[in-house]
Order: structure tokens, then sequence, then C-alpha cells
């Protein structure tokens, strides 16, 4: 390879001469320029920015994609310039799981015709997510990560080149302060004596050197604070344009906004839907198959999930008896076929006396119809005032 020794050597005197000049300034032997007031504080909030920027960047990140795996996994496609593949959403590979489900136990089971309703729903779900992500991507975290790797970044080599010209500035100043002092130094020394010609002219050799070094560290003080003032400049304009990136970012957050709107409020319509429909399935689904869980003669086969076993139930319907105060009314929800004797069966959207004794568990009522009496589960039931 073919080097410029002369540039090395001029670029290694260069960056001593800058490590020496930082050295002392940290060891508080050597002055340093100080930036104006406004100038600083455009710093400052340049730092802000960019800190907040990250921070925000960062755990919008983990929002939208809260596995790391595949957080990483997307870092490296993009690394790589290659196109992430399209990967299915939790909620769409739980739809096409109760769909395959749907299948196995019968879409004309009422489990499996339920399964179907809400994969269905849960593939929606998934689909609107779909679209929440990629928008948000695009008009929030791409303008973010833009501002971090480009503008930023510009910021940032321009600030380092400007400390560098405040460095090379102040070893100018430091070159001149001491090019001042020997100089003055040499000039008050010189014999004038007429008996020692020999110490004056060497003196006068000397003045006349220093003079020289003089002029040449005044020279480079002038480039050197000529290239200061046009880096400050440029770094000046820049930290200024913070404040069209937070105009920027504005708006992007507007957008985000308007996307997590749009998201939750399509997960809302498909929810009510999917209530609506279950509201008029889920009461006839509820029964469970006696020929599947137990023998025809076992009581137990035909109770709800949460009620009590007729074996374990010391309650007697026929001995209860209404409290003088606490009885309220109550609408059924849903049409609900009594599991025994001891409870009571229910039409929809009929209206019923409904109290509660000592001893009775919490998720069942005692019901009154006329002469007819029995244990009502009070999750089919609309307690009225």
């Amino acid at each position: 390879m073919d080097f410029n020794v002369r540039k090395l050597a001029s670029d290694a005197g260069i960056f001593f001469s800058r490590a020496v000049q930082f050295t002392e300034e940290k060891l508080g032997q050597a002055e340093k320029t100080e930036l104006d007031t406004h100038f600083e504080n455009l710093l400052s909030r340049a730092d802000c920015t960019k800190n907040w920027t990250e921070k925000i960047y960062r755990q919008t990140e983990v929002l939208l994609q809260p596995n790391p795996g595949s957080r990483i996994e997307e870092f490296l496609y993009e690394k790589l310039d290659r196109k992430v593949p399209p990967r299915a959403t939790n909620g769409e590979i739980l739809g096409q799981f109760m769909l395959e489900a749907a299948k196995e136990f019968g879409p004309g089971t009422p489990y499996g015709s339920t399964l179907i309703k809400v994969g269905d729903c849960q593939r929606r779900l998934g689909g609107a997510e779909r679209e929440f992500l990629q928008t948000s991507s695009i008009s929030f975290l791409t303008p973010l990560r833009n501002f971090l790797e480009g503008d930023w970044r510009t910021i940032s080599k321009e600030r380092r080149l400007l400390e560098n010209r405040r460095l090379d500035l102040d070893a100018c100043k430091a070159r001149l302060k001491k090019a001042k002092a020997a100089e003055a130094k040499a000039a008050a020394a010189p014999d004038f004596q007429e008996t020692r010609p020999r110490n004056y002219v060497l003196s006068a050799s000397a003045s006349a050197l220093w003079n020289e070094e003089l002029d040449k560290a005044e020279h480079e003080l002038r480039v050197a604070q000529t290239e200061f003032d046009r880096q400050a400049e440029v770094t000046r304009l820049l930290l200024e344009g913070i404040s069209s990136t937070h105009v920027n970012h504005l708006r992007c957050l507007c957008e985000f906004v308007e996307a997590q709107t749009v998201y939750y409020n399509q997960c809302h319509k498909y929810m009510q839907e999917l209530q609506r429909e279950l509201g008029r399935r889920c009461p006839d689904s509820l029964e469970v198959n006696s020929h599947a869980v137990g023998s025809p003669t076992d009581p137990s086969a035909f109770l709800p999930l949460n009620s009590p076993s007729p074996d374990t139930d010391a309650l007697q319907i026929e001995e209860v008896q209404p409290p003088a105060s606490g009885t309220r009314k109550a609408k059924v929800l849903y049409a609900y076929d009594a599991g025994d004797s001891s409870e009571l069966s229910l039409l929809a959207d009929e209206l019923i006396t409904v109290y509660t004794v000592p001893g009775m568990d919490s998720d069942w009522l005692i019901g009154e119809r006329g002469n007819q009496k029995g244990k009502v589960p009070v999750t089919y039931l609309e307690l009225l005032s």
C-alpha cells in the first residue's frame, strides 16, 4: 500500500495536540472556550430528544411485538436487507386451532359450532392486529428510526467535528500565549554592553525567532477561529432543526393514536358481534350430553358445571321460607332446564321472585314462580331493583 507519511505524521500531531489539550482541560491546567447559553440549551434539548425518542421507540417495539426472538429475527432481516417473511398473529393461530378442533368434534355439535364462531372471531381479531402492526410500523416506528439512524447521526458527527475544532482553537490560543510570553522574555533579555557583543547578537536572534513564532501562532489562531465559527454555525442550524423534528414526531404520534383507535374499535365490534351470537347459543350448549359424560341414571350428568351435587346438598327446597324482607324481582336472561327436582326451570325474558337463604352457595338463589319454587343460577338472571 502507498502511505502518505507526511499526512500520517500531520494527523498524528493533530491528534496528539488535541489529546494534550483535552487532558490539560480535565486537569484544570488549560482554558476552555465556552459555548454561549443558547447553544448549550440547543445541545441539551437535542440530547433530551434523542434519549426519549430512543426509549419511546424501543418500548413501542415491545408493545407491537412482545416476543424478543421475533424482534431479533426482524432486526437481522432488516440488516441483511431482506424482506421479513409473513408471520401469523397469535389471534390467527388460535382461531385456526379452534376451527381445526371444531372439525374433529363435529361442526354440528354445540361445542363444535361454538368453536367455529369463536375461532372465526379470533381470526378476524388477528387480522385487525396485523393491520394495526403494519400501520403503526410505517406511520410511527419508521420516522422515529429514521431520526435516530439519520438526522441524529448527522448531528453527532457535526458535534464531534465542532469539539475537535474547539480543541484546535484552544490549543492555538495556548501556543499563542506561550509565544507571547517567550517573545517578551527574549525582548527583555538582550545585553547591550559593548564588551559582550556576542550575547547581544544571540539575544537579538532569539527575539527574531520568537517574533516569527508569534506571527505563525497568530495566523494559526485566526484559521482555527474561522473553522470553529463555521462549524459552530453548521451545528447550530442542525440543532435548531430539532423543532421541526418535534413537529414531525407529533404528526406521527397522532397517526399512531388513530391507528390504535381504529384497531380497538374493530376489536370491540367483533367481540360485541360474538357476544350477541353466543348469547343465543351458549345456554343450550351448556347442557352436558349424558351419554358422553356418564350413565343416564347419574343425576350429576345433567347438572351445570357450577351446581352443587345433590348428594352433598342438605338444603331442602320444600322447607325454605322466603325472608320477611330481601326478596327481589329478577329477569331471566337465558332459558334454563332444571337439573333435578331441587331446581327451577326458567324461560327467557320471564320475571321471577328471588331471594337467598343462609348457608346457600353464592352462585345460586331461590326462585319462585307462582306455586313453583327451586334453585336458579345467578348467571342466568338480571336482578332488578
